[in-house]
């Protein structure tokens, strides 16, 4: 672990300070009972990976959310609007997802320094999820938290996982380092009620494989998946003029923008699965603002990908066609 995330990111983490999890999902759980009681507030930034509500809300905390900026195709951080929620509702805990799932931002070394000073000002806790960190398209680097001002360590549970680069989240392996130890002896502690106490010895093996065993079959990926990327922003802007491709900076999800052509809500998943065939993750699942976006998985053959713009292309023009 701490030869590839040296070699690939440029930090190394000491053994003593990372728990083993069962899956990120879970170790999010974990930490919003950690480190939270009932009735507080955590604080994500939608639209973002549904489950990060979801363990909020099923463990009776207050969901807050501080939205995205969306302006011409592209994502910001709204960061007044973002120190104010956390003032105003006296947030306890800030998920952090980085790269983010599904806009496919990753976030820039002022980007996160600045979300970390207003974390560390108002005694924050960041729980970050960089599982993507791995996969970054040309031009883009991923910047770790673990690579910023140690200051900002105090307060940050990291985690991490060869899941998403290595598609092994069946083996549920998940790394969850907490540099803080209060922090980190609160997150034992609740891993401990739950009675967990072992990984699989599957998913420790993958873990071992993956990031001893991987680099240049994760290298021949990444130029993989940037192929099929560039050949659905081709595909989009040609043949779905009213809709925005959303270009990722990273991940292997892409994120497209339907309102132009006015559909309803119901209209647009109708398009989607029962025309098109087409299985997508509807918007309307990471906040209401996006009920109009689709979030496609381009980690698969580049016959899957023209396959399925070649289906939603054909749905497209035959229900704009029977609409006139």
């Amino acid at each position: 672990m701490n030869h590839w995330f040296g070699t690939r990111h440029g930090f190394t983490i000491n053994p003593e300070i990372v728990t083993i999890g069962a899956g990120i999902v879970y170790g999010l759980a974990t930490g919003v009972k950690a480190f939270t009681n009932p009735g507080d507030a955590i604080l994500i930034q939608q639209p973002v990976y549904y489950p990060f509500r979801d363990v909020i809300e099923k463990n009776d905390r207050e969901f807050i959310n501080s939205q995205l900026k969306y302006e011409e195709g592209k994502y910001s951080i709204d960061f007044e609007d973002f120190e104010q929620k956390i003032i105003d509702h006296d947030v306890k805990v800030f998920i952090l997802c980085n790269p983010h799932n599904p806009v496919g931002r990753v976030w820039t070394k002022d980007e996160l320094t600045q979300m970390a000073d207003i974390c560390l000002k108002h005694d924050v806790v960041i729980m970050c999820d960089e599982i993507h960190c791995d996969i970054v398209y040309p031009g883009h680097k991923t910047t770790n938290f673990m690579t910023l001002d140690r200051k900002y360590h105090d307060n940050l549970v990291l985690y991490l996982s060869p899941s998403k680069t290595f598609n092994v989240a069946g083996f549920q392996p998940s790394n969850i380092v907490i540099p803080n130890a209060e922090l980190r002896k609160k997150y034992r502690d609740a891993n401990n009620a739950a009675a967990y106490s072992n990984a699989s010895l599957m998913g420790m093996e993958a873990v071992k494989a993956c990031y001893t065993l991987g680099e240049e079959w994760v290298d021949e990926m990444l130029e993989y998946l940037n192929g099929n990327m560039l050949y659905m922003k081709d595909f989009v802007k040609e043949n779905f003029p009213k809709a925005t491709f959303v270009e990722p900076e990273g991940t292997y999800l892409i994120w497209v923008d339907f309102s132009g052509y006015g559909f309803s809500d119901e209209e647009l998943e109708h398009i989607m699965v029962e025309e098109a065939k087409l299985w997508l993750d509807s918007g309307k699942i990471f906040g209401p603002e996006t009920a109009q976006f689709e979030r496609f998985n381009i980690a698969c053959p580049r016959a899957t990908v023209v396959k399925a713009m070649e289906q939603l292309k054909e749905a497209m023009d035959n229900h704009i066609k029977w609409k006139k």
